[in-house]
C-alpha cells in the first residue's frame, strides 16, 4: 500500500516524533490530519506546516473519535498519542493505562468501524526491559520495568490480538530511543543539552545505562515504510539503529559538540528509576528485510543538527516553559 494520496491521521502529531512524521508524510504527498489534545504536543511544532494539514483537537479515548475518522474519510492512522514520559508514570499510573491502553483500544475499534485501511501502533523498546541478550530481536522476552512500559505492552499485545481476532489491519512498531529537534519532554539528550547550555555541571541519573538512538527523520521514514509494507500487517517489528551509547558517552559527545569542557557530573538519587532498564540495543534486521529501510543520519550528524535547532530556537526546548503544568491542565480538562 502506498501512502501517497491517502487521507492520513497522525494522533499525537504535534509531539516530538509526530511533528517530524507529519513533515515526512507531506513529502510523500499524503493528505495529513493531526489529531492532538495539545497537552504535551505543541502548536509551535506544526506551525510551519499548518497551511498544508488539517488539525483536529481531541482525545483518542473520546466516543466521537470514530465520527472524526468517518467525517474526514481517514484511510491510514499512525497512533502516536500516549503518555510518554516515564518519570510521570510513578505518580499517575491510572492515567497512563487509560490513555496508552484504553486509548489504543478505542483507536483500533474505531478504525475497524470506519473502514480504515491500515494502522501503525507505536510501541516501545521499554516493553523488553533490560537486555537479556543484545542486539534485541522481536523474540526477546517482554519484561517491562515501569508502569509506562506495562501500559504500552498492554496496547502492543491488544493490537496484535485485534489484528488477528478482529481482522483489523494493524502493524506494531517497537521503537527504540529517538532524538532530534522539537523534543516535548525532558528526555536525556535534550536534558543534557539544556544543562550544558547553562554551564559545565550536569545533574543526571544512571550514567552507565546504555541506549540505542535513532535520529528522528530516520525514525519517521521507517514508520512510513513499515506502514506501506503489506507483509508487516499483524506483526511486531523493531525500529532502531543497532548502535548503542551509554549516558556517560552521550554527555561527553554533546559537551564536545557544544564546546563545553571540564564536565562535572552529579548523580542524583531523585533521577534514578525504581527499576532501571540498563541496556537496550536494537536488532533491526527484520525491518530492513521487510522494507529496505536503513538509517541515513549518523549519530554525530544527528547530534549536530539537534544542537543547531536548539540554538536556533533561543536555546530552549518546547517542554521547558510548560513542564510540570501538564497534570494540572489534564485535571481541569477531564
Amino acid at each position: 500500500m502506498q501512502i501517497s494520496g491517502k487521507n492520513v491521521m497522525v494522533t499525537g502529531g504535534a509531539g516530538f516524533i509526530g511533528s517530524t512524521l507529519v513533515r515526512e508524510l507531506l513529502k510523500e504527498k499524503a493528505n495529513v490530519m493531526v489529531f492532538d489534545n495539545f497537552l504535551s504536543g505543541k502548536e509551535e511544532n506544526i506551525d510551519e506546516v499548518k497551511d498544508q494539514i488539517k488539525v483536529v483537537i481531541g482525545d483518542i479515548r473520546s466516543e466521537d473519535f470514530v465520527n472524526v475518522l468517518k467525517r474526514f474519510r481517514i484511510e491510514v492512522i499512525f497512533n502516536l498519542a500516549a503518555e510518554p514520559y516515564i518519570p510521570h508514570c510513578y505518580d499517575r499510573p491510572h492515567k497512563f493505562f487509560d490513555i496508552n491502553a484504553r486509548g489504543a483500544l478505542n483507536v483500533m475499534l474505531a478504525a475497524k468501524a470506519s473502514g480504515v485501511k491500515r494502522v501503525l501502533q507505536y510501541s516501545t523498546s521499554e516493553v523488553y526491559g533490560t537486555a537479556k541478550y543484545a542486539p534485541m530481536d522481536e523474540n526477546h522476552p517482554t519484561l517491562p520495568l515501569s508502569t509506562y512500559a506495562v501500559s504500552k505492552l498492554a496496547a502492543d499485545r491488544l493490537c496484535f490480538t485485534l489484528a488477528h481476532e478482529q481482522k483489523i489491519p494493524i502493524t506494531i512498531m517497537r521503537q527504540f530511543n529517538v532524538f532530534g529537534p522539537r523534543e516535548t519532554q525532558p528526555y536525556v539528550i535534550p536534558e543534557i543539552i539544556s544543562q550544558l547550555n547553562k554551564g559545565n555541571v550536569l545533574s543526571l541519573g544512571n550514567v552507565k545505562a546504555v541506549r540505542d538512538f535513532t535520529y528522528v527523520t530516520d525514525a519517521a521514514k521507517a514508520a512510513i515504510k513499515l506502514m506501506e509494507c503489506d507483509d508487516a500487517v499483524g506483526d511486531v517489528v523493531n525500529m532502531g539503529s543497532n548502535s548503542e551509547y551509554s549516558i556517560e558517552q552521550l554527555y561527553k559527545i554533546i559537551a564536545e559538540e557544544m564546546g563545553v569542557e571540564n564536565i562535572q557530573v552529579n548523580v542524583k538519587e531523585a533521577r534514578l528509576r525504581p527499576l532501571d532498564v540498563n541496556h537496550l540495543n536494537c536488532d533491526n534486521r527484520k525491518i530492513k528485510r521487510l522494507t529496505g529501510w536503513e538509517p541515513e543520519v549518523d549519530f554525530r550528524t544527528g547530534m549536530k543538527l539537534t544542537i543547531k535547532d536548539f540554538k536556533k530556537n533561543g536555546c530552549k526546548w518546547p517542554w521547558e516553559e510548560t513542564f510540570g503544568k501538564t497534570e494540572e491542565i489534564w485535571i481541569k480538562k477531564n
